[in-house]
């Protein structure tokens, strides 16, 4: 268990699991440096939103803001949020990403972050029958409006249960 896990684990029993994910990412050093802030956490862990300024700090060259600030603002959250979600049965890595830039963005931008219920249900079912899946997730950067997009990320998410996880790894390791 990382050292994030333990404090999430623990941390949550005594400021809420919500509480504990928006502060925990905006005090991380991994996530300040993108300069995004986490805005909002619902209770239920399903929704979050994340909005990232226009600064000294991420701005490039040209004045825009520099795409790795725009990949690193929203990369870690769908991989840590499914975690969180689906519970401890499960394994959940990043496998791939790509990232779609769209227009410069000259002006602060903000994303939203979401689970459905339904869609945890269909991910355990077919990890359930299928034992590890591939999902993807696709996350826009746009204007406070949300009409303009700015970049799209598609990030591919690694999902499989635990036994059968441990199971491959050690046959793996035993043809070695």
């Amino acid at each position: 268990m990382s050292f994030y896990q333990s404090l999430a684990k623990y941390g949550a029993k005594y400021v809420g699991e919500a509480r504990l994910f928006k502060y925990g990412f905006n005090l991380s050093p991994m996530y300040r440096r993108s300069t995004a802030r986490i805005q909002t956490v619902s209770d239920d862990l399903l929704q979050v939103s994340v909005r990232l300024p226009l600064s000294y700090k991420n701005m490039n060259y040209v004045g825009t803001i520099f795409g790795g600030s725009m990949f690193s603002a929203l990369d870690p959250i769908p991989m840590v949020q499914l975690i969180n979600l689906i519970g401890d049965d499960y394994v959940v890595w990043d496998k791939s990403a790509q990232i779609i830039f769209k227009r410069p963005a000259r002006e602060h931008l903000y994303a939203r972050f979401s689970y459905t219920t339904e869609e945890l249900e269909q991910i355990k079912a077919r990890v359930a029958t299928e034992k590890e899946i591939d999902i993807v997730k696709i996350t826009r950067l746009t204007d406070k409006a949300g009409t303009t997009t700015f970049c799209e990320v598609h990030k591919t998410i690694y999902v499989a249960d635990k036994a059968h996880y441990r199971a491959k790894r050690e046959a793996r390791s035993r043809a070695k």
